[in-house]
């Protein structure tokens, strides 16, 4: 339990052992030891108490931006890609317990599966310790990568950001094909993304979507957009 009170003491509240050790245990992992519970349940309360306090702090903040551009902001707070770096900062990585073939996971799989943590974790604070701790979390970890709004938001999209280049660069626009190997239970899926005929990236999920949008991050990198 060591390692939990290290994790207790970087989170700065109070959390339940054995609530904080649900949030860190995955469904790969709970699945290979007897079906043991696994941290989606509380990833599903974190999941709203995350999007509560970023929607009370973003409304607050940015007094001119319309319903529209709130929304797109919000999702970049919440997005995969940002919660990564969130669940970086806390140290979640060196406490996830995963599944044997989960550790071979790289790129947007591994993001995923860090940012539902970070979901789930807290999930565990709002049991433990209220809403008020949960927020004091959200403020310490999550609010400060909204410092930089415009590059948190073109990072969270990496398909828009790919169809912009291409419109501002007279390419043809983005085009996904995909496929998928598995039985329907544990499917992979491929996709490569094109313009005209000039393959630009590729990428693999366990969901088509991020199969699609690994792609597009991939060939973002390659293209060295927004450095």
């Amino acid at each position: 339990m060591t390692g939990f009170d290290q994790l207790t003491k970087q989170l700065g509240v109070h959390v339940e052992p054995q609530l904080l050790q649900l949030a860190l245990t995955h469904s790969s992992y709970a699945y290979e030891h007897g079906n043991l519970p696994n941290n989606e349940r509380l990833e599903f309360l974190g999941d709203s108490v995350l999007g509560f306090v970023v929607s009370g702090h973003i409304f607050q903040e940015f007094h001119d931006l319309p319903e529209g551009e709130l929304t797109k902001l919000r999702s970049a707070v919440v997005s995969a890609k940002a919660l990564t770096l969130v669940a970086e900062k806390m140290g979640l990585q060196d406490h996830l317990m995963l599944g044997r073939d989960s550790f071979l996971l790289v790129g947007r799989a591994r993001d995923g599966i860090l940012a539902d943590t970070v979901e789930a974790v807290l999930g565990a604070i709002f049991i433990s310790s209220g809403l008020d701790a949960a927020r004091g979390v959200i403020e310490r970890f999550v609010l400060p990568l909204l410092e930089n709004p415009d590059a948190l938001r073109e990072n969270a999209d990496p398909k828009t950001t790919l169809q912009v280049h291409c419109q501002r660069h007279e390419m043809l626009q983005p085009t996904y094909e995909t496929s998928f190997d598995g039985p329907p239970h544990n499917r992979t899926y491929f996709a490569q993304v094109f313009s005209g005929l000039t393959l630009l990236g590729e990428g693999r999920a366990h969901s088509l979507k991020e199969a699609k949008t690994e792609a597009a991050a991939d060939a973002v990198s390659k293209l060295n957009l927004g450095k």
